[in-house]
């Protein structure tokens, strides 16, 4: 039945999670000039990350912490507890790192630009939020609703879907 391919989670929303952008290890670039900028706790380094994507990419947790904890076991940062947050600092190790490698750390900050910083990524953004609001709205309105209104809402769907790929195909 329509309904049962349309709606299954794979199909209709697969493409709109953004993978990082980084090679494994260049996080440790990235984080290490935030922290050279001033000193951060982690989730100030994940939100500034995702501020400077535009929202198309925010690392997790999982994935900055480790990186955090990896740069203070190679005295390249250091922690402190502030208001029940580890603050981390760069060291001035971590500084002669980054020097001793600035070639590699520039291609990974222009890598960066290069992926995010296009003029058009705030309405992309802006079509993005658009489309979660949708989901959001049917994950929680579609289940209390006729079986023909389904249908008309997926053909609605399907044909905005396949008129937004003809115009990406132009």
């Amino acid at each position: 039945m329509f309904r049962d391919r349309f709606f299954k989670r794979d199909r209709f929303f697969n493409g709109f999670r953004y993978d990082s952008p980084f090679q494994k290890g260049d996080l440790k670039y990235v984080i290490l000039d935030l922290l050279k900028e001033k000193p951060r706790h982690g989730y100030e380094i994940i939100r500034h990350l995702e501020e400077s994507s535009h929202g198309f990419y925010k690392p997790s947790a999982g994935t900055v912490y480790p990186t955090l904890q990896m740069l203070e076991e190679m005295s390249y940062a250091t922690s402190k507890e502030r208001d029940g947050k580890k603050v981390y600092k760069i060291t001035k190790q971590g500084i002669d790192f980054l020097n001793e490698r600035s070639d590699f750390a520039d291609q990974v900050k222009s890598h960066m630009r290069n992926q995010w910083d296009h003029g058009n990524f705030k309405i992309i953004g802006h079509i993005i939020g658009e489309v979660a609001k949708l989901r959001r709205f049917l994950v929680f309105r579609i289940r209390h609703t006729s079986p023909e209104k389904i249908e008309k809402i997926g053909s609605i769907i399907t044909k905005a879907r396949q008129e937004i790929e003809s115009i990406l195909e132009e």
